[in-house]
C-alpha cells in the first residue's frame, strides 16, 4: 500500500447535531483531516442502506453517518433507525469480504466540535490502516468502465 494514500471519506450529517459539531469544530479552528466530504441531511433516518452502498461504489474508501445523541433525535427514532441500516451494510460488507469498518456511525451533540474533530482523525485513521477500497480498485481494473 502507497504511504501516501490519502482516503476519500462520506460523511452523511444530521442537520441538527453532527453537521452543527462539525460547523463548530471550524468555528473553533480545530484542525481536523479535510478526507471527510460532508452531506448535511436533515437527518440520518433518512439515509437508506443504498446510500451508503452507493458511496462506496462510487469510489469513497469509507463512509461515516453521524447523527444525535442517542434519545434525542429531533426526529425521535431517525438515528436509531440509521443505527440498524449501518448494521445491516457492515454485514453485507462482511459477506462480500469487504472490511465492516469502513462504514461507521457516530453520535454527536451540536455542542461536540472537539469531538467532532477527532472522529473525523480516527475514521480517516482506521481507512488509511485498510487500505483503498477494494470496489475502487475493481472500476479501474474494468476494461468496460467508461
Amino acid at each position: 500500500m502507497a504511504d501516501n494514500f490519502e482516503p476519500q471519506i462520506i460523511g452523511f450529517c444530521c442537520k441538527f447535531c453532527a453537521y452543527a459539531a462539525a460547523d463548530l469544530a471550524g468555528s473553533m479552528r480545530l484542525a481536523y483531516p479535510s478526507n471527510i466530504k460532508i452531506i448535511q441531511v436533515p437527518c440520518t433516518g433518512r439515509i437508506d442502506v443504498i446510500h451508503i452502498l452507493n458511496a462506496l461504489e462510487q469510489g469513497a474508501d469509507g463512509v461515516m453517518i453521524a447523527g444525535c445523541l442517542e434519545g434525542e433525535c429531533h426526529f425521535l427514532t431517525g438515528n436509531l433507525d440509521a443505527k440498524k441500516r449501518v448494521h445491516r451494510v457492515q454485514k453485507i460488507l462482511g459477506q462480500i469480504e469487504m472490511e465492516p469498518e469502513r462504514v461507521q456511525m457516530f453520535n454527536l451533540s451540536s455542542a461536540m466540535g472537539p469531538r467532532f474533530a477527532q472522529i473525523a482523525l480516527e475514521m480517516t485513521q482506521t481507512i488509511k490502516d485498510l487500505g483503498p477500497s477494494p470496489v475502487k480498485n475493481s472500476q479501474t481494473k474494468r476494461p468496460d468502465a467508461a
